[in-house]
């Protein structure tokens, strides 16, 4: 399916509008506004999302798979995602040859 006709939602506490096609923005509460979407009607959602947005689906519990990129980079520092000790199962690795390791896991 091509990227265009999927439906887009923007979370945010700024944007009223993003331009594009099937965007909408979302300005309620982030859980709530999750919490709706994954009792729709659908598929799979995927999010992108920085270390704040995706530590909050996380420690709510509204993430039931997730993907790790792992970049053969060490940076030395950054923002946590994890709050604390969040068990994962492994599901699968996909290693490419640029060097990074996808690896996905579910919430145990």
């Amino acid at each position: 399916m091509a990227w265009g006709r999927l439906p887009k939602v923007v979370c945010s506490k700024t944007l009223q509008h993003v331009e594009g096609k099937n965007v909408r923005v979302e300005n309620r509460d982030l859980v709530d506004a999750v919490k709706q979407l994954k009792s729709g009607a659908g598929k799979d959602i995927i999010v992108y999302g920085g270390a704040t947005f995706v530590s909050s689906l996380i420690e709510h519990g509204l993430i039931d798979e997730m993907n790790l990129f792992v970049n053969p980079v060490a940076i030395g520092n950054g923002m946590r995602v994890f709050k604390g000790k969040t068990p994962l199962q492994l599901v699968a690795s996909t290693a490419y040859p640029s060097g990074i390791v996808v690896n996905s896991y579910r919430p145990r």
